[in-house]
């Protein structure tokens, strides 16, 4: 075989990404609610097309360097996350443009939520934290590419945050209409709500079975089965049993529904990690990119130990997904929730350092989140959000859930456990708020934790409301700016299903027990 051609020069690189954009034509059609906008609309989707057009510009540069580095790992795996990253960005866009041309296609094709302006918002925030994600995977790395990607990236992220900066914050009246408890959100039709209530006899589309007994062996194999860009349930049974394997939902398999038998019955398990070369967006066992996803009663789990720093187990881009009953379990950055619109009801989620992290627009509900014993010395961190600009409708909402730690955290013939917070700032406007949730006395009084000095302690926005337990006394807490101890329930309705997911807008079709509101 011949030898693989030698990678652009720095120079032919520079060249390309001055080129202009090519042209990408007036915006015709334009439907999008003028109260969404500071700007005309033909102004917005004519920014949008111009952005669109950049992103895809420098697919074509990353794509250059695509296989240039077989021989480098870690380097390989940073060039395919950008790639990745990339074209989810495009993807966003494109359902911003689409809606705003279109916006009866909305509510169908992109499982929008039909509140434009909340729909615009999480896309465009999706976009604009991509880039950052792609950068982080070259660490470790030592290499140009670094340099000449960042560039390239650094220009679409100033158009998005121009973009972004276009549409309008309104306030949301979902919550304030509906706070009481109701038994399955509204965006979950009444089809799905059966299937998550169901105990028994569920008409799966296809059945996973580790001893032969299904369609298939490998989760993974029904998963490539499904067709592209369903528009129906697709429902996937996966049989107790651990499946040692690594599943990659593209955003081609929508509305999948994915049961198991059990927490502790159907497990999928993997060990990727920073140490062993792959990035942390790669490191993933479980991730899922496709729009309306739900999973029950399934563990996702890394394995590969404290010692292996950054070993996501479960992975997710999949916008007005639900996962419900399940148990999310590693050590370092054990969730990734990396963007878009989330909700986990009755989980278990566990970890040690940042394992609670990302960029997502995400509410917790009635779930179990303990820190775990890691490397001696270690401080254990519960979240560590990823907003980047105060545009941006990402934030981490914590709710009826139990803090504490694992009681194998506990050192031997001691009850001192590992120091363990709350959480820290991973970017500069990071937001987390813990509402209406036990704490226990395992977590430090302090609270939270910085992340570098001070460094986005003015900036960042923590809340704490209504909660209880040892650890829920604000008299201890560190005292920033950004920490707040919500007292008036207006402000931390702002942070609930109904208002901050609009969850009464698309939870209900999926089946899943939520509360809209504040308990009473």
């Amino acid at each position: 075989m011949a030898p693989p051609p030698p990678p652009p020069t720095l120079s032919l690189l520079i060249l390309i990404l001055v080129l202009p954009s090519t042209p990408t034509g007036t915006a015709a059609d334009v439907y999008v609610d003028a109260d969404c906008l500071k700007v005309p609309g033909s102004e917005f989707v004519d920014s949008v097309k111009s952005t669109i057009q950049t992103v895809r510009d420098v697919i074509s540069v990353v794509s250059k360097f695509s296989g240039s580095f077989g021989g480098d790992f870690r380097l390989s795996n940073a060039i395919a996350d950008c790639l990745d990253l990339l074209d989810l960005s495009a993807d966003e866009l494109t359902w911003t443009l689409s809606v705003s041309q279109n916006p009866t296609t909305g509510k169908g094709h992109y499982n929008s939520t039909g509140n434009m302006g909340a729909d615009l918002r999480t896309w465009l925030g999706g976009a604009l934290g991509n880039q950052d994600t792609c950068m982080d995977g070259f660490e470790g790395t030592n290499s140009f590419v670094k340099t000449v990607v960042g560039g390239s990236l650094g220009q679409v992220t100033s158009l998005v945050r121009q973009v972004i900066g276009m549409v309008r914050q309104l306030p949301a009246q979902d919550a304030r209409r509906r706070l009481r408890s109701v038994a399955f959100p509204r965006w979950l039709n009444a089809k799905d709500r059966k299937l998550l209530q169901a105990k028994a006899n569920i008409a799966a589309d296809a059945v996973v079975a580790a001893d032969g007994t299904g369609d298939f062996t490998r989760v993974m194999d029904a998963v490539s089965a499904v067709p592209d860009y369903n528009s129906r349930r697709y429902v996937i049974y996966v049989k107790k049993g651990v499946y040692q394997e690594y599943v990659e939902i593209s955003k081609k398999k929508t509305n999948i529904m994915m049961i198991g038998d059990g927490m502790d019955l159907t497990v999928i398990s993997g060990n990727h990690s920073f140490i062993d070369g792959w990035t942390t967006y790669r490191s993933a066992t479980f991730a899922v990119k496709g729009k309306g996803f739900i999973a029950r009663d399934m563990r996702f789990e890394n394995t590969a130990g404290p010692e292996k720093h950054q070993a996501v187990a479960f992975r997710s881009d999949s916008d007005l997904s639900v996962v419900f009953r399940c148990a999310i379990t590693g050590y370092q950055d054990t969730l990734y929730a990396h963007s878009l619109r989330q909700f986990y009801r009755d989980c278990l989620i566990t970890g040690t350092v940042d394992f609670i992290f990302g960029d997502g627009v995400v509410v917790f509900q009635n779930c179990q989140i303990l820190a775990r014993k890691g490397l001696p010395n270690q401080k254990n961190t519960i979240t560590a959000q990823g907003r980047k600009e105060p545009t941006q409708p990402s934030g981490f909402s914590i709710q009826f859930s139990n803090i504490s730690i694992e009681p194998a955290a506990l050192l031997p013939n001691s009850s001192v456990p590992p120091p363990t917070y709350l959480g820290r700032p991973w970017k500069l406007y990071s937001r987390t708020i813990i509402m209406q949730s036990y704490i226990s006395g395992f977590i430090r009084p302090e609270g939270w934790l910085e992340w570098n000095g001070d460094f986005a302690l003015d900036t960042l926005y923590y809340g704490e409301y209504m909660n209880y337990g040892p650890g829920a006394g604000f008299g201890g807490r560190v005292r920033w700016p950004g920490l707040h101890a919500l007292n008036d329930s207006t402000q931390a309705n702002n942070f609930t299903v109904g208002q901050f997911l609009l969850g009464n807008s698309w939870l209900p079709s999926t089946g899943v027990k939520y509360t809209a509101g504040l308990m009473v």
